[in-house]
C-alpha cells in the first residue's frame, strides 16, 4: 500500500479516494436512529399517546358502523349485527318464536331446510338471508316474516342465521348448492 497524498491510497493498482461522509448524512443517519428510537420508547413501550394502530382501527370500525348505520342492509351491516352478541341474541328469541317450528331450535331443519350446513337453496349471504327473511317463499311454504316482524327484528334473525352457518349440525339433509 502506497500513500500519493492524504486522501489517496492504492491497493492492488487501485487509486482510491479516501473521504469522509459528508457531515449532513451523519447527521441525518444518527437523527434517524434517535427519533427511530424515541418513537419506540413512546408509542410502544409507554401508554403516554396513543398506538397509531389503535387509533386507525378505532377509526376503520367508527366508519364501518357509520357505512352500517347509512345503510342497514348492507352485506358490512348485517356482518356487524352478526358479531354483535345482543343482536344475535335478540334475533335468536325472535328466531324461537317465528322460524323454530320449520327450521329447528338449532337451526338444524324439519319442515325447512338445514340453516347450519354448507347447502343453500337460495344463497347464504346476509342480503340473500334477508331478503327470504323479510319476503319469504310462498311457493316453497315459508311466508313473507318481514310485514309481521318489522325490519329491525327481521335484521336481528338474519344476525342469528349468518351466526349458525358453518355449525353443521346433524338434521335435515342437505339441499341447495353447496356455497362457502
Amino acid at each position: 500500500m502506497s500513500s500519493d497524498n492524504n486522501n489517496l491510497r492504492k491497493y492492488d493498482d487501485i487509486l482510491e479516494e479516501d473521504n469522509h461522509m459528508p457531515n449532513w448524512w451523519l447527521v441525518i443517519l444518527f437523527g434517524s436512529i434517535v427519533f427511530g428510537f424515541g418513537y419506540w420508547l413512546v408509542y410502544q413501550t409507554t401508554e403516554s399517546l396513543p398506538n397509531p394502530s389503535a387509533v386507525y382501527k378505532a377509526d376503520v370500525d367508527a366508519l364501518k358502523k357509520a357505512r352500517a348505520a347509512a345503510n342497514p342492509t348492507s352485506e358490512e351491516a348485517l356482518a356487524l349485527l352478526a358479531a354483535s352478541p345482543e343482536a344475535v341474541a335478540e334475533g335468536q328469541k325472535v328466531y324461537a318464536g317465528t322460524c323454530a317450528a320449520c327450521h329447528g331450535q338449532n337451526g338444524e331443519g324439519l319442515v325447512g331446510p338445514n340453516l347450519t350446513d354448507k347447502f343453500w337453496i337460495h344463497g347464504n349471504a346476509g342480503k340473500d338471508i334477508l331478503k327470504g327473511v323479510a319476503e319469504g317463499f310462498p311457493e316453497k311454504g315459508m311466508p313473507a316474516w318481514g310485514p309481521v316482524i318489522g325490519d329491525a327484528k327481521s335484521r336481528n334473525v338474519t344476525a342469528y342465521v349468518l351466526s349458525l352457518k358453518g355449525k353443521n349440525l346433524p338434521g335435515k339433509a342437505p339441499q341447495g348448492d353447496p356455497v362457502d
